[in-house]
């Protein structure tokens, strides 16, 4: 919760001397300055290899000049940092105090305040909403105000609506404040916020507040908790626009639809609608109407877009697009190609970027490097600088030979790293900090080429022991059926094996293949790339798969499906559309009585 402040007295971004580094022009790069340039004051720092190397060797200086020039301190750190991996502390910046409206508003505002901030892109196609720097500072002292007026203090937890699982997140944090909106739209469908909020702070007496912005002309009905407020809204270059549309409540969304663009000065787009409304071009029209440069979306979307065909794709204009990039799970090789080909005519670098909420932004990803430097389809190749991966097997030992598969890890701390699990430091400890002592764990499996490229290959829970082969579910899903838009794999308890494999699988919508053909095709495919004992035991074929919000694909509530343990299918609020998972149960169901 943050509170304006515009009386203090600011430190403006390397008006101090960097101590950790001082510029030194014969160290200089222009390949390095394109990429960092504060990469000029580290001595011996020539091109992007050097520049890694300092910054696991320096960890301290690399940080402090990114902290330096980067943003603006309302006072000064005292130590860079303070952290051990092996108790689980992390400390960065010790004594030194940010705004983060000040970074991202008012220093904008003091070089560019006419420069648009945001652009709501609402669900309608055409209806969006332009927002300056000038506009967006305005606005957020005015919530700020209005949050203060009504005693909202610092160090009080507000609450913004995301979900159904509303009321347990509200006891868990503790919340007086909840701000919602009468009503969401998302898909030309409304959905009614305000009901539910009312039904969960019915069960929080903590709450003594509800501030009701109105999205929609529906009214609703005010408790006397209620306060109504007006509507607000919510390789980059100057002069880009940053298009993210991932959904803003979800990490992707919180870093790279707001803080990161608006920390940098950007024009970046918030997107309200579905990858399908009104028409499966409706991502590509935004595109060509908004000029966008940067697109950043989900592999589960382009999948689904791919299954409806290029005609969508190339009836728009997307000669703006500079830069295509891929979050929240592994992009399989023929998505990949048809977002490189057909969405990007071949000519924009596709960046599959690696990292996780607890790891605060992008931590592995294929730049930035070299313009010219090699990318491999659906990998994310290279740790981003600060960033040091590691592999380490089961027993906890390092794997230091360049080709190797296990547990990713990352051996040094970051700025951007979770620091702890609120109201339960010790969860942090024993997930994160106790599996492999000493590093980072991430939960994430990878592998390592010769050439130091990494690929990740999933959750490590997502591996199924087929006969006491581990394989990970990525790897069967990443299989050429030219039928097939996307899958899913999951494992199942079986009585020889102890787990079979099920496939879900999506058709394109032009698909002309059999049941028997397209399950023939899968099973080959998986047996001739990874092994026979590999192949599905059960090919499920879906409309659609159940997905939150944010794209990912709820296999957890496949495996309960599977599994036949309905009753703990669990929260299914984050769903996009919970009629999805019907469909799944019923479709389980057909399949079983078909092969008994």
């Amino acid at each position: 919760m943050w509170l304006r402040c515009t009386s203090r007295r600011l430190l403006t971004p390397f008006n101090r001397a960097l101590k950790h580094g001082r510029l030194n022009a014969s160290s200089w790069s222009g390949k390095v300055a394109a990429v960092m340039p504060e990469a000029a004051g580290f001595q011996g720092v020539t091109d992007r290899a050097t520049l890694q190397e300092f910054s696991h060797a320096h960890s301290d200086s690399f940080w402090a000049a990114m902290a330096n020039h980067r943003l603006t301190w309302t006072s000064a750190y005292d130590t860079v940092q303070d952290c051990d991996l092996r108790r689980g502390k992390v400390k960065w910046f010790v004594g030194g105090k940010l705004n983060v409206s000040v970074n991202c508003l008012d220093r904008h505002v003091l070089t560019c305040p006419d420069r648009v901030a945001l652009i709501w892109e609402r669900d309608e196609p055409g209806a969006e909403v332009k927002v300056t720097y000038r506009e967006l500072l305005e606005m957020t002292c005015r919530l700020g105000n209005l949050l203060r007026r009504r005693g909202v203090k610092k160090g009080d937890c507000v609450t913004i609506y995301i979900s159904d699982a509303l009321a347990e997140r509200i006891r868990d944090a503790n919340s007086s404040t909840v701000i919602t909106v009468n009503q969401g739209v998302r898909g030309g469908k409304m959905i009614d916020l305000k009901k539910t909020v009312d039904a969960a702070v019915d069960t929080c007496p903590n709450v003594r507040q509800v501030f009701v912005a109105m999205r929609t002309e529906t009214p609703v009905v005010m408790k006397d908790r209620d306060v109504a407020m007006e509507e607000y809204v919510f390789d980059y270059h100057d002069g880009d626009v940053f298009g993210c549309v991932a959904d803003i409540g979800w990490i992707t969304g919180h870093s790279y639809c707001v803080y990161g663009p608006l920390a940098n000065g950007a024009t970046t787009v918030l997107f309200e609608s579905t990858p399908i409304y009104p028409d499966p071009g409706r991502y590509w029209e935004t595109v060509q109407r908004l000029q966008i440069n940067q697109f950043y979306g989900a592999p589960t979307a382009i999948r689904l877009l791919l299954k409806y065909g290029d005609q969508w794709v190339h009836k728009y204009d997307r000669s703006s697009l500079k830069t295509l990039g891929s979050v929240g799970e592994p992009i399989n090789t023929e998505a990949w190609e048809w977002y490189h080909k057909v969405v990007g005519d071949g000519r924009c670098p596709i960046v599959d970027t690696w990292w996780q909420t607890e790891t605060g932004g992008i931590c592995i990803a294929p730049r930035p490097s070299d313009p010219d430097a090699e990318i491999v389809p659906g990998m994310a190749m290279r740790p981003f600088f600060g960033i040091k991966p590691v592999l380490v097997d089961n027993e906890g030992e390092e794997l230091t030979s360049k080709s190797a598969s296990g547990a990713l890890c990352i051996a040094q701390p970051w700025p951007g790293m979770a620091r702890t699990i609120h109201n339960n430091h010790q969860r942090f400890i024993e997930t994160y900090c106790q599996p492999f002592p000493g590093y980072f764990f991430t939960g994430d499996g990878a592998s390592r080429t010769e050439e130091g490229y990494y690929q990740i290959t999933g959750r490590l829970d997502d591996v199924i022991n087929v006969s006491g082969h581990r394989i990970g579910t990525a790897e069967i899903e990443d299989n050429h059926c030219s039928a097939v838009a996307e899958s899913a794999v999951i494992g199942y308890t079986h009585d020889i094996k102890g787990q079979g494999v099920y496939a879900f699988v999506v058709l394109k919508k032009e698909a002309d293949i059999t049941e028997p053909e397209l399950r023939q095709q899968l099973k080959d495919s998986v047996s001739k790339s990874i092994a026979k004992y590999a192949s599905p035991d059960y090919i499920q074929i879906a409309q659609r798969l159940p997905k939150t919000r944010s794209g990912k694909i709820m296999r957890r509530v496949l495996r309960n499906v599977v599994e036949r343990d309905l009753e703990g299918l669990g929260d299914l609020s984050t769903l996009d559309d919970p009629t999805a998972v019907q469909e799944i149960i019923q479709g389980h169901q057909a399949l079983c009585n078909k092969q008994q």
